[in-house]
């Protein structure tokens, strides 16, 4: 039963000779029904460094949450198994990490496949650098069960989508609350991967597709990167098609969820994704989903093939593609597009599904979805993949200015993410600025990953702040600039104040009672007929103004010296002089 189901995962004989029992997987020993634990990722890590210790090093890069290592494996044939000796030598870095989402594993096996294969071959290596990472989430990995993935076939028992502290990793690349994800942007930062490769497994509906292949900068991002990214993804997917997977570009999720006559709706990722993440980094990125109605044996072998693709593709234009993305680090930013809209026009696609019905349920009460395997069909669904920048924002000519009383916490998240600032000795009285006063702030009923999302509605506008001592500079001329701009926009979807944590600025802390707001206000209408005027239109013009005793006295309260000029105030500046 082994060998047949080795021959079936496409192993080459010659790598199958030459692999050392020390170098085998629970997975394969099990005819891939099951997966291992996580001693295995650091039994493995170590036996490759030792079977090759000219090519290959196991790296401790983090611990978890309840204390487990957390393990990278860096391989290279030319022996650069240093960030240093990777750059000394000009070479593609590709990160590649499975587990993310922990019950999603074949990720973890596939990569192990993949790399005793390379290794086995002379030459595979030699003129790049891999950077593997079999699980991510390492303490959900450890949260093993039978039932983890119910919408999945195998294997027998899995991880856990979330870490110990209950954090979906990939909803965390750019707020990065997670220490596994802290960890992981070290590892980054320290690599500067050209490539990463996110190894995933869907949800959703039944049809014969078996792997999506998705990649930014294709639809966003520096337009040469978008050259680079477009043929690695479509160089992937040819190498999948030319082995007999069914690859997509696009993420196969219904419009409608349950409704595959729906179609489809392409997008592009917002950087709490990773290959959102990257794009912002200028690198490429790459998600990878196989369908999880595929058996496990299946599964692994596409991921397989998909690495061994995406490592041929790297070993062939990794160096060109690499002085792309650093020509794109030189170049200076003037704008960015905050937001994507896809638009609504749709083009017909063939898409191998199932034959299904649609009918009541007497369970639930809605429209239900039934799939019958035994009956393959060709769908013809409307898919709307034109995509184009929705909320496009400048530059600041300078950079930002993160006031002293917030720099300890932002300079930490910035560090975290390689995003290059200085600290000013020196207060800057009187300094020209841009702001930016929420005209509305609108906060989620329910909190996301533990936080209560913010919406800011508002726009930015000259004034002249004061700059106190130990502010800090955020440079707009550095590589990650479009990073930078993402995280300290305030409408940015992924940014530092839509996560919440400038919620204080967007509260109001200081108050007038009604007895004295009345007061005030009865004095105000005395002295200005203007103001007379413009409380009558607001009565006239807006029913919940009228209707609201708190809106009408804070109408007054607002013009009165007593008010916090602060309040609604976001508190990182943007400067078009560095100060």
């Amino acid at each position: 039963m082994f060998r047949p189901l080795l021959l079936a995962l496409g192993l080459a004989a010659s790598a199958t000779a030459l692999a050392t029992p020390a170098l085998t997987t629970h997975a394969e020993r099990s005819g891939f029904t099951q997966t291992g634990r996580y001693d295995e990722v650091d039994r493995l890590c170590h036996d490759f460094a030792r079977a090759y210790p000219r090519a290959v090093r196991c790296l401790r890069f983090g611990v978890t949450p309840q204390g487990r290592p957390m393990w990278a494996v860096v391989a290279s044939q030319a022996g650069a198994l240093t960030p240093e000796a990777a750059r000394r030598a000009g070479l593609p870095v590709t990160l590649i990490q499975g587990g993310i989402h922990a019950g999603e594993i074949e990720g973890k096996d596939a990569g192990f496949l993949a790399l005793r294969e390379q290794l086995a071959r002379p030459g595979a290596l030699k003129d790049q650098v891999l950077v593997f990472v079999p699980v991510f989430n390492v303490d959900g990995h450890e949260r093993f069960g039978a039932w983890n993935r119910p919408n999945q076939r195998g294997p027998e028992q899995m991880g856990w989508r979330t870490t110990a502290q209950n954090l979906n990793l990939n909803r965390d690349y750019v707020k990065a609350d997670a220490p596994e994800m802290q960890a992981m942007l070290a590892l980054v930062n320290a690599w500067d991967p050209l490539a990463m490769v996110d190894l995933h497994t869907t949800d959703g509906a039944q049809f014969e597709h078996d792997i999506a292949i998705m990649v930014e900068p294709v639809h966003a991002g520096d337009a040469a990167l978008r050259e680079a990214g477009t043929a690695w993804r479509d160089g992937v997917i040819a190498a999948l098609a030319g082995q007999g997977a069914l690859p997509l570009p696009f993420y196969p999720s219904f419009v409608e969820s349950d409704n595959p006559a729906s179609g489809f709706r392409d997008s592009v990722p917002t950087p709490r994704f990773s290959q959102g993440y990257f794009l912002l980094r200028n690198r490429l990125g790459m998600l990878v989903e196989t369908h999880s109605w595929r058996p496990y044996p299946h599964r692994v072998r596409v991921t397989r093939q998909t690495v061994d693709a995406v490592l041929a593709l790297m070993a062939r234009h990794g160096r060109s593609w690499r002085q792309t993305a650093l020509a794109a680090d030189a170049r200076r930013l003037t704008e960015l597009p905050l937001t994507w809209r896809t638009r609504d026009e749709a083009r017909e696609i063939e898409f191998r599904g199932y034959a299904y019905t649609r009918t009541p349920s007497d369970i639930s009460g809605a429209l239900m979805t039934r799939y019958d395997e035994t009956r393959p069909q060709v769908w013809r669904l409307p898919l709307r993949d034109r995509i184009e920048p929705d909320r496009v924002r400048s530059a600041p000519g300078a950079g930002y200015l993160v006031p002293a009383e917030h720099a300890a916490w932002v300079g930490e998240k910035l560090t975290q993410h390689g995003v290059r600032f200085e600290r000013l000795a020196q207060a800057r009285p009187g300094a020209a600025a841009q702001v930016f006063r929420a005209t509305a702030v609108k906060r989620d009923a329910a909190t996301t990953e533990g936080r209560q999302r913010v919406s800011l509605t508002g726009e930015w506008r000259d004034e002249t702040r004061d700059l106190p001592a130990g502010s800090l500079f955020v440079p707009i001329a550095q590589p990650l600039a479009a990073l930078a701009m993402h995280l300290l926009e305030p409408d940015a979807p992924d940014s530092m104040a839509t996560w919440g944590r400038f919620a204080n600025a967007f509260e109001p802390k200081e108050y007038m009672e009604p007895y004295v707001a009345e007061q005030v206000a009865r004095e105000q209408l005395a002295a200005s007929p203007a103001l007379r005027e413009a409380f009558a239109a607001q009565l006239r013009d807006d029913p919940a103004f009228a209707a609201s005793p708190e809106a009408r006295l804070t109408f007054f309260h607002r013009r009165h010296p007593s008010w916090d000029e602060r309040f609604n105030l976001y508190p990182v500046l943007r400067l078009d002089r560095r100060p």
